[in-house]
Order: structure tokens, then sequence, then C-alpha cells
């Protein structure tokens, strides 16, 4: 395989990883700003949030081959 085509992975991978960074961080504050209206459901959709900001990092850190 040629190394051409790494590069542009590479920006993709890193881009996407922003993405779900982003959406991570946004569900959290929105989780954390109305948890009196989730009441019990808090903890599973800040976990779930985490998951997420917790995936776009790697996704930024991870190196491509």
């Amino acid at each position: 395989m040629s190394e051409e085509g790494g590069f542009g992975i590479s920006i993709a991978e890193r881009f996407f990883g922003l993405i779900v960074l982003a959406i991570g961080l946004i569900s959290i504050y929105y989780t954390l700003t109305s948890a009196e209206t989730l009441l019990a459901f808090t903890g599973f959709f800040g976990f779930l949030s985490l998951i997420l900001i917790i995936l776009g990092i790697v996704l930024i850190t991870a190196k491509a081959e």
C-alpha cells in the first residue's frame, strides 16, 4: 500500500475525534444543567457522555499506521 493515503486518514481520524469530543462535552453540559429534570437518569447520561469524551481523546491522540 502507498503512504499517500495515510495522511488523509490521519486528518479524518483527528477531525472525527474532535467532533466526538465536542458532542461529548455538549452532552455532559446539558446533562449536568438539567439534572433535576433527568432525576435517576443523570448518572446514566453522564456516563455515556464520559465515554464519548474518552473516545474523542483517544481518536485525537491515536497514531495512524
